[in-house]
């Protein structure tokens, strides 16, 4: 069952900052050689969610955003 929303990396605006990462590391990876953020679970489970809003919140870059279903 889908979680109810995805997460959305704009790695073109990423700019390397990873405080993402410290919210929810296992939502959010990092590419060292592009050196922009990846998303590695695009549906996590609704009980991240509010780890997850935080990252978002709080990204300098405006790069990410929650897409809900």
């Amino acid at each position: 069952m889908s979680a109810g929303y995805r997460v959305v990396a704009d790695a073109s605006v990423c700019q390397g900052h990873q405080l993402c990462q410290g919210e929810a590391p296992d939502v959010f990876g990092f590419d060292a050689d592009a050196d922009v953020v990846i998303v590695l679970d695009e549906r996590p489970a609704e009980a991240r969610r509010t780890d997850v809003a935080t990252a978002v919140k709080y990204c300098p870059a405006f790069a990410l955003s929650i897409e809900e279903d």
